[in-house]
């Protein structure tokens, strides 16, 4: 999906092994991530196009959503005014914010040198309210904002085989704050539905416990261990299905359709 991006890409085998076509699309997956999910549940498609695809289909536009106010100039173009308004208002606009943030610009970046990391997280809640309020301003009325992932249980970063614990109550001060700064946007506008989709409960609960849910192993990522997932590597396990992750840092398809799972049976019910 970010295969027309200068950089963050991963458009290499074994990336996408198990996606339709079996083509390395730019998902760090094996297969579908969890916006392609979310779309198949919801009956709108079954794999969603990226906005920076050179082919990009006009219709894809009345479905898809990246680059917003772009978005909202090309998505007039094709529907008209009145009939992208109504679009936009009725979409299910997904916010998902702070794992780069707190894994890579603070954790493994400078910004811990900028901020306490208490301090840095309610910067990332201003910052992600903000963008939220933008959006409000653009037409968007229902909008579901996804928590950070259970850092702690990523390869990358487990101990001793377990979930590290340190991580993970790093990851749930972000979530804590986001989910009352989202509390207090949905206060001030009644109009407008905002949703915590809490992902991390779900992925702690599978990582922590992947017997249950019918996994081999949670500390490895099929592709290169707690490594990385280097082009057309040979160091990948034949079966994605028994691990809870891909890489060490990105789950499984199989993974992200037991999350999304868990979070659409638990909030598409709060949207009207």
């Amino acid at each position: 999906m970010n295969n027309n991006l200068l950089s963050g890409r991963c458009n290499y085998p074994p990336y996408g092994r198990d996606f339709p076509g079996k083509v390395a699309t730019g998902r760090f997956c094996n297969g579908k991530n969890p916006t392609d999910l979310i779309a198949e549940a919801l009956g709108i498609k079954d794999t969603v196009p990226a906005y920076l695809k050179p082919d990009l289909q006009s219709k894809d536009l009345l479905t898809g959503l990246q680059y917003f106010k772009d978005y909202i100039a090309k998505l007039t173009g094709v529907a008209g005014e009145e009939k992208a308004k109504a679009i936009i208002a009725n979409s299910l606009v997904l916010m998902s914010g702070g794992y780069n943030d707190i894994g890579v610009s603070y954790i493994g970046g400078a910004r811990k040198l900028q901020y306490t990391f208490p301090a840095y997280c309610a910067q990332l809640v201003t910052w992600s309210t903000t963008f939220l309020e933008q959006l409000y301003a653009l037409g968007a009325r229902r909008l579901g904002v996804l928590s950070t992932v259970a850092l702690g249980c990523e390869p990358s970063g487990r101990v001793a085989g377990s979930c590290s614990i340190t991580a993970n109550v790093g990851a749930q001060t972000y979530n804590n704050l986001l989910k009352a700064g989202i509390a207090s946007l949905q206060s001030k506008h009644s109009d407008a539905k905002l949703v915590f989709f809490d992902i991390f409960a779900p992925l702690d609960n599978i990582a922590s416990n992947p017997q249950q849910f019918g996994f081999q192993n949670a500390n490895l990522g099929c592709c290169g261990g707690v490594g990385s997932c280097l082009p057309f590597t040979t160091l990948v396990c034949p079966n994605a299905s028994t691990y809870v992750f891909w890489d060490s840092l990105h789950p499984t398809e199989k993974t992200y359709r037991i999350v999304v799972s868990d979070v659409l049976n638990k909030t598409l019910s709060s949207f009207p």
